[in-house]
């Protein structure tokens, strides 16, 4: 792992595999608010995803529509708008806070554990409730999801975790909203088959089930929706113009950046960079990894229950591992089909070679072979006498599959706030394959901390974990950490790490 730590980030790559949800591409796909990039601005944010289209919300929201705010800000993509990660996922609005709460509260103390939880719920409802809010036409659909677990350990696990939850939450509170299911109930509810099949040698039985609060939304369509918002409010978005270097001037608190369409003068940057960050700030190579995820959009069997459009979404949980599944829901485009993507250890080497490269112009043939075997495994083939597939569909089983990349850290936890050690420099980065909890409250996040509310009520509400810090740019990179056995809480540590 650390030799893929230390393969050099690049800028994000030209022609990348198109995603379900960039086609057809958004009509401001290619927008640029002015013929030439500006010489000047207030505040320059590279990266068009949700992090850096919330961050610019949060710095506009107060501008009459129409109108442009007292402060310049250009935002700069290096490719189409919107069309990394965030235009890249699956479409889950799904925390799981219960497969990391025991290891939060084992490293950081039980009260920074309900924080983060706490936060991800939090994320969740402010992103269905402002899709709601502004009509924003993004398929958004609170709703519950189902974790079935094949692996006794997790399931053991989970069953612990979920207690910790209820203990350290108040009797009725959402966040700690977990219900389990017995394998009888994961099989007459969510229609899995009992059993998975053998994969390396190993059988897949269902323990069972866990299902909580959570949701899905087409990300791409939410996040290009709502940089419309801030266009209407003065944004100047500038596609296809990556950042290529970042100098500091002589004045030491102010940035010129260069672009191949000319440079900017700036007081403050933003970076908004995720997997892609060491490219333009190389103090962070090793310490935001690039990770290559794989989905597929298949097209139910002709026995999925509810023509396909299933009432949940799904997670597959089994010894080092998983897939997610978003059923599409009805009145979508193309609705009842199956969005899945995981299967990062089925590859060769457990994926060790997806680990530090930005490459999604292309896919892994290996996940691709996996991925497309795998809903026949979870519901049951049609031959089989509970299957809950049946035949595939006329027009083929797969109907899209492309790549994109993510950002990781050692500690596996978002960097947020100011760049150590430097003036006007900030960013909210690397979220673990999980953008969609945490992206929309870290850019609030960091907003507060840009216009001087770094106060007691945003440490009430943001974890100091997901402050950049020194210390941890020092940490050595493992791999992802969010798919393990969680640990055993253990007595209280009273919030401190050990």
């Amino acid at each position: 792992m650390d030799e893929r730590a230390k393969i050099r980030v690049t800028l994000p790559r030209e022609s990348p595999t198109t995603s379900y949800w960039q086609d057809p591409p958004d009509d401001i796909a290619d927008h640029r608010t002015t013929e030439d990039v500006p010489s000047h601005a207030d505040i320059v944010i590279i990266g068009s995803g949700i992090t850096g289209v919330s961050i610019a919300w949060n710095l506009l929201k107060d501008v009459r529509l129409g109108e442009k705010g007292s402060r310049n800000i250009v935002m700069l993509e290096a490719r189409q708008s919107c069309s990394g990660a965030t235009g890249r996922n699956g479409g889950h609005t799904k925390a799981a806070s219960y497969r990391s709460f025991l290891e939060h509260a084992s490293l950081l103390g039980t009260p920074a554990a309900v924080q983060i939880a706490r936060l991800e719920y939090d994320n969740i409802q402010a992103v269905h409730a402002f899709a709601k809010e502004h009509s924003i036409p993004c398929d958004s659909n609170p709703c519950h999801t189902i974790d079935i677990i094949y692996d006794e350990a997790q399931w053991t696990a989970a069953q612990e975790a979920v207690a910790a939850m209820k203990t350290a939450f108040p009797e009725g509170d959402p966040v700690a909203d977990y219900t389990f299911h017995t394998p009888a109930e994961v099989h007459s509810k969510f229609y899995c088959a009992l059993s998975a099949g053998t994969i390396a040698g190993q059988p897949q039985t269902v323990y069972g089930g866990v299902s909580y609060p959570a949701g899905s939304i087409s990300s791409y369509a939410f996040t290009t929706g709502l940089l419309k918002l801030c266009l209407d409010r003065g944004l100047n978005l500038q596609t296809n113009t990556p950042a290529t270097s970042l100098m500091k001037n002589r004045d030491e608190r102010t940035w010129t950046v260069q672009t191949p369409r000319g440079n900017i003068w700036t007081k403050d940057i933003i970076l908004a960079t995720n997997g892609y960050t060491a490219a333009i700030a190389p103090s962070f190579q090793g310490v935001i990894v690039p990770l290559r995820g794989q989905v597929t959009v298949q097209r139910p069997g002709s026995k999925v229950p509810k023509a396909g459009c299933l009432p949940t979404t799904y997670s597959f949980i089994y010894d080092k591992g998983y897939e997610y599944m978003i059923p599409r829901p009805k009145g979508s485009k193309n609705e009842g089909d199956l969005v899945i993507g995981g299967g990062l250890v089925r590859a060769k080497e457990e994926g060790l070679e997806e680990y530090g490269t930005t490459d999604d112009t292309a896919i892994n043939q290996g996940i691709s072979t996996y991925l497309g075997k795998t809903l026949t495994r979870y519901f049951g083939a049609g031959d089989e006498k509970d299957g809950n597939w049946g035949d595939d569909h006329a027009d083929g089983r797969v109907r899209k599959e492309w790549t994109g990349i993510m950002g990781y850290t050692p500690d596996g936890f978002p960097m947020v706030g100011a760049v150590p050690g430097e003036t006007g420099f900030w960013m909210s980065c690397s979220f673990q394959g999980h953008g969609m909890v945490l992206c929309w409250m870290c850019a609030k996040a960091l907003v507060e901390m840009m216009e001087g509310r770094d106060n007691d009520e945003l440490k009430r509400w943001f974890p100091d974990a997901f402050r950049v810090g020194f210390e941890r740019m020092r940490k050595r990179f493992q791999g992802r950490l969010h798919t393990s056995v969680a640990v055993p809480l253990g007595p209280p540590v009273g919030g401190q790490s050990r």
